[in-house]
């Protein structure tokens, strides 16, 4: 019999951390480790039925946002389960699922953090700061996607395990027959230049910020072209400015995607003006298609595995431009495979389902 680890996801709606905590899935050893998920009522991209052909069940819960009914439904499964493991993705939020976990006598409590905080999010950063303090009080171990997302988590001194966000390598290497073909797919000419950005509409991910960017671009290079792939809150507000700026012919606003290795493939740029990041998976995703990458100086330089990276300030996009329009299109960054080996999720799958069951005898 596999041991059962739970899965705190707090809200699933297709974001980074769902790709990276599902593709670890697929690839840990299931004979071994099962997953379940405990994810929010409000949950609006649950991959249910996957979920289930690969031996997982998905269990609902009362949204975090009421926080009563929350704890006492988690304190209640916990008990009812018997999971040997808890593992919590919500970050600072941890602290109220681990506790519940630890009420219920859960031995191997895990808080990850997958992110960290950034301006103009005042009730956001307000919960965080208030949380933050609190991150090592319920978890028996610590995990995070990068150093810089663990020390902002745990502090600066804790000790904490770095899981990469790996991917299927292969997966995203550089093929010119798909990037012909899903440029013919997008409607996008051979010398036309694609900007692309992968992300969920949201404050963090900043993109009124790109849709700036492409207006200052638009005069110095006509024939360029953005592709926002992903969905979110905020993709209406967006879609609003780009009407504004009179641009709507040039933005492609591709939703909610589970072909986005082969769209990597179409752009000629990728860009991620992120006001945060944990890490920052796409970014992986990007670099091993060989694309040049832009990205916000606030996002960790862990993202950088080519060492070809470009970082920049957010402050204006004029220096976006003036480094995007020097790109010519169909460019390929070339970097030996050893530079993204740290990122294979098969061998990261081996060594998770190792560091789970070591953790149960452990218990």
């Amino acid at each position: 019999m596999p041991i059962r680890v739970a899965q705190v996801m707090g809200k699933m709606l297709g974001g980074g951390v769902e790709s990276v905590v599902m593709n670890y899935y697929r690839h840990i050893d299931r004979n071994k480790v099962q997953f379940d998920f405990l994810v929010d009522d409000d949950s609006t991209r649950v991959p249910e039925e996957e979920i289930k052909e690969l031996g997982g069940r998905v269990f609902h819960i009362p949204p975090y946002q009421h926080p009563l009914r929350y704890r006492k439904e988690l304190v209640r499964l916990f008990r009812e389960e018997h999971w040997p493991i808890v593992h919590s993705h919500i970050n600072t939020l941890s602290v109220f699922p681990l506790s519940a976990a630890k009420k219920a006598g859960v031995p191997v409590r895990i808080a990850h953090s997958h992110s960290t905080m950034g301006k103009g999010e005042l009730a956001k950063n307000l919960m965080k700061l208030a949380l933050r303090p609190l991150s090592n009080l319920y978890p028996t171990e610590r995990f995070a996607c990068s150093e810089y997302a663990g020390k902002w988590l745990f502090g600066r001194n804790a000790d904490f395990t770095v899981i990469p966000n790996a991917i299927e390598l292969e997966k995203f290497r550089f093929d010119p027959v798909i990037r012909q073909e899903t440029r013919r797919e997008l409607g996008i000419a051979d010398d036309m230049f694609l900007v692309g950005h992968v992300g969920r509409f949201m404050p963090q991910k900043n993109q009124m910020f790109l849709v700036d960017v492409l207006a200052g671009l638009l005069p110095k290079r006509p024939d360029a072209m953005l592709a926002f792939v992903g969905d979110g809150p905020d993709r209406t507000a967006v879609q609003q400015h780009v009407e504004e700026l009179g641009i709507a012919d040039h933005v492609l606003f591709l939703g909610q995607r589970s072909d986005v290795n082969r769209l990597y493939q179409a752009f000629d740029v990728f860009c991620l003006p992120s006001i945060y990041e944990g890490l920052g998976v796409v970014g992986i995703e990007a670099q091993r298609a060989g694309l040049p990458c832009l990205f916000s100086d606030a996002i960790t330089r862990e993202v950088d595995v080519t060492g070809a990276s470009r970082f920049m300030p957010i402050a204006s996009p004029e220096e976006w431009v003036s480094f995007i329009s020097a790109i010519e299109s169909g460019t390929r960054i070339s970097s030996s495979e050893k530079v993204f080996s740290d990122y294979e999720i098969s061998e990261n799958a081996q060594k998770l389902t190792s560091m789970y069951l070591k953790l149960f005898e452990k218990k």
